[in-house]
């Protein structure tokens, strides 16, 4: 059996093939360029480096062989730049264009319009959804007032750009400090981008909304409520999206906008087969819920785990179990299995693991087992 191909790593992406596709484009538009020279400042000592480091090193190379005129040098990589993309989510091939946008983020900042007109064609080959944080962050009045007016663009990556580029807190990003406090000049743009018809668009809209969830629930739930007010299908499932950290949590109000409200009249039950289990096994999880309610009950049902740290105890790990109607007066019994494997993303140790019961935002019952080493 021939041997399963091993997978990129992301920063190999950034390698002498891609310096010289870039190199390559450049030269196209601007035969000036020293392709040769670009290519040994873009590579040298590339092993050593991680990803930012060589799309800054790219960038860097790119800005040595560049004019000294930033408008010029930026109407030159924007000439450069590849087809748009039709699609709306395979950017594999676009990857080459990053450090494209991290010039436009070292040196466009004086240079507004040059660097606006310089990401909006970037973002629609790869993305400049970093590119644009800096001016989100010192030139804010302007910058919002520009993506506010690209909300309409008839281009879908152009319009995700306008609210994926304003996340405060954006994976792989800077944090925008001033955001993380005071959202409040988002809404604009998420207000204009809520009726968008692409699920593309709409996942930028949610995740900026789950970033703001993080610092400010309340409002965050604010806007969600009066989103799925007024809207259909496509906004509530915004609303899930964007809040599924204050659902997580049990927020009430977040928990309300979805349509699960805190349980009347129910009590539960909660135990743990078997009490004891190894590393790599799996416990189950099974509960009863009995309504005295004189109305059937929509229940959103999840369950805590508090699992034990290494040195001191973790905070609980929501996981979804189900959701449920829960008759007039009546009773459900439910089973989870949860396995205790180890994974990449959690180690596991030894000791007494609590498991609380949560049902519509509210802890219910609780139970618990002890978790020995594996055989």
């Amino acid at each position: 059996m021939a041997k399963a191909e091993k997978k990129k790593a992301f920063k190999d992406w950034f390698d002498r093939a891609a310096a010289r596709t870039l190199a390559a484009q450049v030269h196209a538009v601007w035969p000036s360029f020293d392709v040769g020279t670009f290519e040994k400042r873009a590579t040298k000592g590339l092993s050593k480096l991680e990803l930012k480091g060589r799309v800054q090193q790219f960038s860097d190379a790119l800005a040595a062989g560049l004019p000294d005129d930033i408008p010029k040098a930026l109407g030159i990589l924007t000439d450069s730049l590849p087809p748009g993309r039709p699609d709306s989510e395979d950017i594999t091939d676009g990857f080459v264009q990053w450090p494209v946008g991290q010039f436009i983020a070292d040196h466009g900042l004086p240079h507004f319009e040059a660097s606006m007109h310089a990401m909006i064609e970037l973002t629609q080959r790869l993305t400049s959804e970093f590119a644009v944080r800096p001016f989100v962050e010192h030139r804010p009045e302007e910058t919002f007032a520009r993506l506010l007016s690209l909300t309409s663009h008839e281009n879908l990556h152009v319009r995700r750009w306008c609210s994926e580029g304003v996340r405060p807190r954006l994976p792989w990003g800077t944090v925008i400090k001033p955001l993380v406090e005071d959202p409040s000049p988002i809404w604009p743009i998420l207000d204009a981008l809520q009726n968008d018809p692409e699920r593309y668009v709409q996942r930028s809209v949610a995740n900026t909304l789950g970033d703001i969830a993080k610092d400010h629930p309340e409002d965050a739930v604010r806007w969600a409520k009066a989103c799925v007010k007024q809207g259909g299908p496509d906004q509530m499932w915004m609303a899930k999206h964007g809040l599924r950290g204050p659902i997580k949590a049990g927020h009430v109000g977040a928990l309300a906008v979805i349509g699960f409200h805190p349980p009347k009249g129910v009590t539960a039950t909660l135990r743990a087969k078997p009490k004891t289990v190894h590393i790599g096994e799996s416990v189950e999880l099974l509960a009863t819920l009995s309504s005295s309610h004189g109305r059937k009950q929509s229940l959103l049902v999840d369950y805590v785990v508090h699992y034990v740290g290494k040195s001191k105890a973790r905070a609980g790990k929501t996981f979804k179990w189900t959701t449920l109607e829960l008759p007039a007066r009546g009773e459900a019994e439910l089973a989870k299995r949860h396995s205790m494997k180890v994974t990449t993303i959690r180690a596991l140790y030894p000791g007494k693991h609590r498991v609380e019961l949560m049902v519509g935002g509210q802890v219910l019952a609780e139970t618990a087992f002890t978790l020995k080493p594996a055989k």
